[in-house]
């Protein structure tokens, strides 16, 4: 496994946890982009929570899992987004409309698709979970 991607690691292990049903995933190393993503999950009900342990090695996440993920994935390339092109994005990476979330990094923090085009904002999309 490459540690050059860590959010590609972390979706990937959630991913693999949730199909194998496992209530738990640990994820290493921690970084602060994917505790931004996992706080947005939380918030948005596909995880229950996860808590950062230091290890001395970088840190390490424990997701406590919901099974309520279908999928998800970081998006590679990152892609910049304009407020007003969400629409395309979700068609693209979402099975359908109002159904999952992107993640995207704003100037305003990292927040889903649907807060950013609420306040008005583009980013770059990270992730994408349903």
């Amino acid at each position: 496994m490459s540690l050059s991607d860590t959010l590609s690691n972390t979706m990937i292990a959630i991913k693999n946890a949730e199909f194998a049903g496992y209530p738990v995933c640990e994820v290493k190393p921690a970084s602060k982009l994917v505790g931004n993503v996992l706080k947005v999950l939380k918030d948005h009900g596909y995880i229950k929570e996860f808590e950062y342990i230091d290890d001395n090695k970088g840190g390490k996440f424990r997701i406590s899992l919901l099974r309520r993920i279908n999928d998800c994935g970081a998006i590679r390339p990152r892609m910049s987004v304009k407020k007003t092109e969400y629409e395309k994005y979700e068609a693209r990476f979402l099975p359908g409309k109002d159904f999952g979330i992107l993640v995207v990094s704003t100037v305003k923090g990292v927040m889903s698709q649907k807060e950013a085009m609420e306040k008005g904002l583009g980013g770059i999309l990270l992730a994408y979970v349903y």
